[in-house]
């Protein structure tokens, strides 16, 4: 089953107030608005009106914001994020629960990793409240994903899941399982996701060497021979090359960009080494 991507619509009514005002002029004039004012002052309620009014306008203008971004972004973007999301929230709430630390790692993922600005961020925490509330199961997120897009994306959802679960200095052994279930229910192939989780398992812990961390990066064992160091590059290049997440938005075009920087890096040091420059 497909998802299809529920735009948020435009807010309505965003000069109710004024009309009010506008309204109590025409029937009773300046008295009549100001024995309404006075009224509110003198019974204490103006304070709370005041503040149902802010409330109210800061609502307006986080709809306005999210439907503005959305709308400026295409439908595979705006369907990729959205599903990424939910996915996160799911994992999240496995154990029943969904805390303050967990919306923190989602959160910064999206403001620090991926460099998210204001408007972007009212967009991420309203799709992250709806999915808190959404009945939709992981397995389901799972398979529209898989269906929806090519192996290079769901690679790179799965980097992007590794990346705010290990966020968390000590990932339990159930959450490392579930990655795993993840991994085979996207369809990603054995060396591929040892690639992603060796990399972000070395990256929690001291590297022994520039080296090691070379090796790591393009999912090898230290020692790997130079066409195994090669292979992997070639395999690597293609995956993450730019022009195969340039369609979900730039934000991810540039996560591609930084992981190809990586590559590149290290195959260059295994390389040299090899070369014995």
């Amino acid at each position: 089953m497909e998802y299809r991507y529920r735009y948020h619509q435009q807010p309505g009514c965003g000069g109710c107030l004024l009309f009010i005002v506008l309204l109590l002029l025409l029937f009773g004039g300046a008295p009549l608005l100001l024995d309404v004012v006075g009224f509110l002052l003198f019974s204490g309620l103006l304070f709370f009106v005041a503040l149902g009014v802010a409330f109210w306008g800061f609502s307006l203008y986080v709809k306005k914001q999210v439907s503005a971004y959305e709308r400026s972004q295409t439908e595979t973007h705006n369907t990729f994020v959205f599903l990424l999301v939910n996915i996160l929230v799911k994992i999240a709430q496995m154990d029943g629960t969904f805390t303050r630390a967990e919306l923190n790692a989602i959160t910064g993922f999206f403001q620090h990793n991926l460099r998210y600005n204001h408007s972007q961020m009212l967009w991420i925490k309203e799709l992250i409240k709806e999915a808190r509330d959404s009945g939709v199961s992981l397995d389901a997120l799972l398979a529209d994903f898989r269906g929806r897009f090519a192996y290079e994306p769901r690679l790179i959802l799965l980097d992007l899941i590794y990346q705010v679960v290990f966020t968390n200095p000590q990932v339990p052994q159930p959450e490392l399982e579930l990655l795993q279930r993840i991994a085979d229910f996207l369809q990603i192939t054995p060396w591929d996701h040892q690639s992603v989780r060796a990399r972000h398992i070395h990256q929690q812990r001291q590297a022994a060497s520039d080296d090691e961390r070379y090796y790591r990066i393009l999912g090898l064992e230290p020692g790997a021979s130079a066409e195994e160091i090669k292979k992997a590059y070639r395999t690597m290049s293609m995956q993450y090359h730019p022009d195969k997440a340039a369609h979900l938005g730039e934000e991810f075009r540039a996560v591609a960009e930084e992981k190809m920087k990586e590559i590149n890096m290290a195959y260059q040091h295994l390389q040299a080494k090899m070369n014995g420059r």
